[in-house]
């Protein structure tokens, strides 16, 4: 998928949510590449792989929730079914709610705070607006937790009330499972969020004088 390109109304690009968290580090990441590779696996590909699982996971459940087709003849047999996987767990749980949208996959930009985003969904969860962020992965990170509260800031910006914020991790297969998290620590999750942004901006102001 084509990252989104983000502008304040004056046309300035500004950075998105994913590249400010850029300066988080992320052992849990490190530590899963060092045990690939004493496997003899190429963590690369591997991670390219899952990510192109992802995609197609992501895609199968906005184009459900938008009632579109979409276009798998980019993935491998083994990609689509695993992806289907994730679909199917999705469903599960989805056929035990009402769920009304109201943006999906809707690219947003902060004119205060200076940044960009796109939040996978907000909807009417049973008559609850709920921001839902979905993670096709192994584990919930705190990374995903200060993801969500920038999306929250976005939404709430742009003059959309949220009541409810959640991640749901929908498994590739049985073994990683399915997980509902409630994002409790929201406003805590956005100072770091902040600090992000400070220390990406510090980051470039440091290149740019050593230049």
């Amino acid at each position: 998928m084509p990252r989104a390109i983000y502008k304040l109304t004056d046309g300035t690009r500004v950075p998105g949510v994913t590249t400010f968290l850029g300066v988080l580090n992320k052992p849990a990441l490190i530590k899963w590449a060092n045990n690939l590779g004493l496997q003899g696996i190429d963590s690369t590909q591997y991670v390219d792989n899952l990510a192109d699982v992802g995609t197609l996971s992501h895609l199968m459940i906005l184009a459900h929730l938008k009632e579109e087709n979409i276009d798998m003849s980019d993935y491998s047999k083994t990609q689509i079914d695993l992806a289907k996987n994730s679909f199917k767990s999705y469903l599960g749980w989805a056929r035990l709610h009402k769920i009304e949208p109201i943006l999906i996959e809707t690219p947003l930009v902060s004119e205060e705070y200076r940044f960009g985003g796109t939040p996978d969904l907000l909807a009417k969860v049973d008559g609850v607006n709920t921001l839902i962020d979905f993670k096709t992965s192994k584990a919930i990170y705190p990374e995903h937790h200060i993801q969500v509260a920038a999306y929250w800031v976005l939404i709430l910006e742009h003059g959309y009330g949220i009541d409810n914020t959640m991640i749901l991790r929908i498994g590739r297969d049985e073994s990683e499972g399915f997980e509902v998290r409630p994002i409790k620590a929201i406003r805590t999750s956005w100072e770091i969020f902040t600090h992000c942004q400070a220390i990406y901006e510090l980051q470039k102001q440091a290149k740019k004088e050593e230049k």
